[in-house]
């Protein structure tokens, strides 16, 4: 399944490996460090202006204008949407 992180951005859930908040990631040397890291690999995609989380994935970092509630509800709404039954055939 794919999530739309905004900014154009749409990623594998199954790729996600952590949503942060983005004052969490300026408050953290350690975070900077990882960011300017990918950054130097250019891994990383979105604007910092407008940012208000980021999303680390196995390779890249985005940065989304979403918040963090927003892209953990579309995260859940997936994995609810992939564990329903499927009775397409049913209906013709």
């Amino acid at each position: 399944m794919f999530i739309h992180i905004g900014n154009d951005n749409v990623i594998q859930s199954k790729d996600v490996i952590s949503i942060i908040d983005y004052s969490v990631v300026t408050s953290s040397g350690i975070m900077e460090k990882m960011v300017e890291q990918a950054a130097e690999q250019q891994k990383v995609y979105g604007p910092t202006d407008e940012a208000k989380s980021v999303v680390v994935t196995s390779d890249t970092i985005y940065y989304s204008s979403l918040s963090v509630s927003t892209l953990k509800k579309r995260a859940s709404m997936i994995s609810t949407i992939s564990k329903l039954d499927d009775f397409s055939d049913e209906i013709e």
